[in-house]
């Protein structure tokens, strides 16, 4: 499966899964068409599968030398086989790309296994933000430098 741009026709299906995923720190529909919007910014991508179900999708953020991945997210059913690596890989593929020099996120203090599949991929802690989700702290994780291009097909 390839990886795609996000487009309006699937804000409808994103917010829904948003809402799954992620109940009362969801995004709406108007925050996904206000993401869209900034498309001068933002780059969104998903993957669907075989019966054209979005089965995740990230998005990152780059203005100069920063970069921030805005959201990876990955269906429930397709959890486990390598989605959200293949994902995170796309947007540092394409925050190199760009000219950013490092990657930042926010990730749930909770939230083990995303914190792992960032360490794996080259991110460090470097601050912890006291109740930045409704119920959980947030940790600020970095890429420090990018790496050169790599493939999101790894």
């Amino acid at each position: 499966m390839t990886l795609a741009p996000v487009r309006w026709w699937d804000v409808a299906e994103l917010a829904a899964l948003e809402e799954q995923l992620f109940d009362d720190d969801a995004w709406s529909e108007a925050t996904w068409w206000g993401e869209l919007a900034r498309h001068d910014t933002r780059t969104y991508l998903l993957q669907r599968d075989d019966a054209g179900r979005v089965e995740g999708y990230a998005g990152l953020s780059v203005q100069g030398g920063d970069a921030d991945v805005m959201t990876i997210a990955v269906a429930p059913d397709a959890q486990g086989r390598g989605l959200g690596r293949r994902l995170l890989a796309a947007l540092v593929d394409h925050a190199a790309r760009v000219g950013a020099t490092q990657l930042l996120l926010e990730v749930r203090g909770d939230n083990v296994v995303a914190q792992r599949l960032y360490a794996s991929a080259g991110f460090e802690r470097i601050a912890l933000r006291r109740g930045y989700y409704r119920d959980a702290d947030g940790w600020v994780m970095r890429l420090r430098p990018l790496p050169g291009v790599i493939s999101a097909e790894a």
